[in-house]
């Protein structure tokens, strides 16, 4: 994955516009409540959380996690990782 790469790299705004690209993507064609287009919006919040965008990371997360409960519901490993990432 080349945002992740660009990631590790320290190279934090091409991994976001390459981020901002894919859930855009993954919004359009899969819909938001596919579990593919939540671990997109969860990469692009975590790489807003390292260049301290702190309120574009936690609106994010916060629709991770309802979303996550709506589909999976509260008790699934994916739903508590979204409520750690949260906290």
């Amino acid at each position: 994955n080349l945002a992740v790469t660009y990631h590790k790299q320290g190279q934090l705004k091409d991994a976001e516009d390459l981020q901002v690209q894919v859930l855009q993507l993954r919004k359009d064609i899969l819909r938001e409540c596919h579990l593919d287009t939540l671990r997109a919006m969860e990469h692009l919040a975590l790489t807003y959380h390292v260049q301290e965008w702190l309120k574009d990371g936690k609106e994010l997360e916060v629709q991770v996690l309802q979303l996550r409960k709506d589909i999976l519901g509260e008790h699934h490993p994916d739903t508590l990782l979204a409520i750690i990432n949260l906290a």
